[in-house]
């Protein structure tokens, strides 16, 4: 789900001390810090990492019903002054409905020993924002711990238990960490269980030491140390897919885990007469089962408020349908609940399917809940072959979001791993006209329609903004394209759900030719968010060493420029005579100019054709693909230039070429 996983011990998944910055990070990577060798020194060197994580030692003993006493020892030291913002704050998050927190003590240590024991005044309880108001939800707690003294060299020393009487799954166990991006030092893992619940690992990084059996209980350890960590790529996923993380589970393979989500969910509410009733005003009169799901959706995504906590942040089971009807708002699973029942009332078969909501394209062979393994949910529709989020707000009915794309699901009725569709329809056309005045200024009409999967998501980000924020974000678009001028813009119907949308952008560019000299104007045939945007943000990183997110479509673009009398076309792109045309692999891309000098109008055709198979490449098919796309970047990037007649007559008295 949306928010960030309460994280554990010194990893990446670290379940209690989360960064309050990190609660509301969206999907998308986080550059991990680069670093050298650690040095206590009050000046640290500039290649220093900003933290390390010195020691953290973490002991989960678990009962047989899933009850677990948890014992954590961190030491983290603040190499830098970046460092110091990094450490001086620290978190520990806990379910108050079913955790509580004890023997808390914390002290900041300097470079010379000295010790700065933090106080009451410097420990206190706040909500967890991502609630967001919602009564139901109001049961995560940050425990803020703030550190008193901390310079560049000191340590932060942070001890405390944690006790869940009830488990999020009944009988079960699982973890995941995976590391932050500081270096660590030392970190151990023990998780004591009975030694008849066997625990079953995925260990990548992490070293497991042999299980060690006596008085009727076995525990597992396992260790792990790393160096400064490569900064994470421009556009790559998350670090995880190729990288070290743990996931540890009671549960042996992902049917039982899914037998244990479907029995815990069973809910007798869901043909509760309020559902019931909804379900079959809202699909009168449709006979279709598309059209049923669809309108059904498209009710649930503006009438049910989501509440942004990830899956197994929580107990792993959906509110009553009815009381989630009743409140209008829920989490993953409980939109998944009432959705699912809003199905069956007008008989539409619909299940839970398990994915993990992010950058992250593998699941551990283990099954459990964590931040980069299974922490969202979302409907599989088995007779209509579609898959479905109602929790993402700005997506049509038959589309999916990015972020659950190309995934692992686990169907929790059958109990059986597929995978979300990789590709889907994304279409994008734009026709920019620019008419150049005597003074230089430019005119200019820009109309752009989204089909497939964009659409959407434009027409809702203006469905949902007031009028002055739709003008803020047309000029918005005028500025990233580099330009300076006025925007007002105009859209297409705002109540569809799906289809096709356009919106038409007019307004003045300042300056675009200069009246004297020459100007090198761009070969604009789409302001921001078209081919130009698309393939800048391929080429963020010169050459990769990692994983990156791909996702492809379709882009026609068209532009006519006219230019005013006084000045004359000297150089246009493209090849000779005039055209563009390079393919390689799943990138298809022409570009064509046309001049007519009598009327001193350009007009320019763009295409790009991307097709991937696929949402996350790997680096040498990047390297593959690398030449065509700095072609196209080129190309896009090309100018047109013009001189003004008046002072080329001027040059030596010879008047200008035709």
């Amino acid at each position: 789900m949306a928010a960030h996983q309460p994280r554990a011990g010194a990893g990446r998944g670290r379940r209690h001390l989360v960064a309050l910055c990190l609660l509301l990070a969206g999907w998308g990577a986080h550059a991990q810090p680069a670093g050298g060798s650690v040095n206590a020194s009050t000046e640290p060197a500039a290649d220093l990492a900003p933290a390390t994580l010195e020691s953290d030692i973490h002991l989960f003993i678990v009962q047989k019903d899933g009850s677990v006493v948890e014992h954590d020892d961190s030491t983290m030291r603040a190499n830098t002054t970046a460092g110091v913002d990094q450490v001086a704050e620290r978190y520990v998050w806990f379910n108050k409905d079913i955790e509580t927190v004890t023997g808390l003590a914390a002290e900041t240590i300097d470079a010379d020993g000295s010790v700065h024991k933090v106080g009451p005044e410097g420990i206190r309880d706040v909500q967890e924002p991502r609630s967001a108001g919602a009564p139901t939800f109001e049961d995560g707690v940050l425990r803020t711990v703030i550190f008193p003294g901390v310079q560049p060299g000191s340590r932060v020393h942070l001890v405390f238990g944690k006790r869940r009487t009830r488990p999020l799954q009944a009988g079960t166990f699982s973890y995941f960490v995976e590391p932050t991006g500081e270096p660590v030092e030392y970190q151990r893992l023990v998780f004591d269980l009975p030694a008849d619940m066997p625990l079953h690992a995925d260990a990548r990084g992490y070293v497991a030491l042999p299980p060690v059996t006596a008085n009727g209980r076995t525990r597992y350890a396992f260790e792990y140390r790393h160096g400064p960590y490569a900064p994470l790529e421009p556009g790559a996923v998350a670090y995880v897919n190729w990288g070290d993380r743990l996931m540890v589970s009671t549960v042996p393979d992902f049917a039982a885990f899914a037998a244990r989500y479907r029995e815990a969910a069973v809910d007798p509410s869901t043909a509760d007469p309020s559902i019931v009733a909804l379900a079959q005003a809202l699909t009168a009169g449709a006979s279709d089962p598309h059209e049923k799901a669809q309108r059904l959706y498209d009710w649930m995504r503006f009438n049910i408020r989501y509440v942004a906590l990830f899956l197994g942040e929580t107990e792993a089971v959906p509110h009553r349908a009815v009381d989630i009807l009743r409140n209008r708002y829920g989490d993953c699973k409980d939109h998944v609940a009432l959705f699912t029942a809003l199905l069956a009332a007008v008989g539409i078969r619909a299940e839970t399917a398990m994915v993990n909501l992010g950058p992250v394209y593998t699941l551990p062979d283990v099954p459990g809940y964590g931040e980069s393994a299974i922490n969202h949910v979302i409907t599989w529709l088995p007779d209509l072959g579609l898959f479905a989020d109602t929790s993402s707000g700005g997506i049509a009915f038959g589309y999916l979001p990015a972020a659950v794309m190309d995934r692992p699901a686990l169907l929790v009725n059958e109990g059986v791993l597929v995978r979300t569709p990789a590709t889907q329809l994304h279409a994008r056309s734009a026709r920019l006209a620019i008419q150049v005045g005597r003074d230089g200024d430019a005119a200019y009409s820009y109309y752009v329609e989204d089909a497939g999967a964009s659409a959407e998501p434009e027409r809702n980000t203006f469905r949902r903004a007031a009028r002055e924020t739709r003008q803020q974000v047309a000029l918005q678009r005028l500025r990233q394209t580099g330009l300076t001028g006025t925007a007002h813009i105009s859209t297409g119907p705002l109540d569809a759900t799906s289809g096709p949308f356009s919106t038409t952008t007019t307004g003045v560019v300042d300056h675009l030719v200069w009246t004297s000299g020459t100007t090198a104007l761009p070969a604009l045939s789409s302001l921001s968010g078209g081919i130009a945007t698309q393939v800048d943000y391929w080429l963020a990183q010169p050459r990769r060493t990692q994983p990156w997110a791909c996702v492809g479509g379709d882009f026609d673009e068209t532009a006519q420029i006219i230019l005013p009398a006084g000045v004359r076309i000297s150089d246009i792109p493209g090849d000779v005579p005039g055209d563009v045309s390079v393919q390689s692999g799943a990138l298809a891309y022409t570009a064509r100019y046309v001049v007519d000098p009598a009327s001193r109008t350009v007009q320019i055709e763009r295409h790009l054709s991307a097709h991937f198979g696929h949402q996350m490449c790997s680096p040498e098919e990047f390297a593959q693909m690398r030449g065509t796309l700095l072609r196209i970047e080129r190309d896009t990037h090309a100018q047109i230039v013009v001189r003004a007649r008046s002072e080329e007559a001027g040059a030596g008295g010879r008047p200008p070429p035709a």
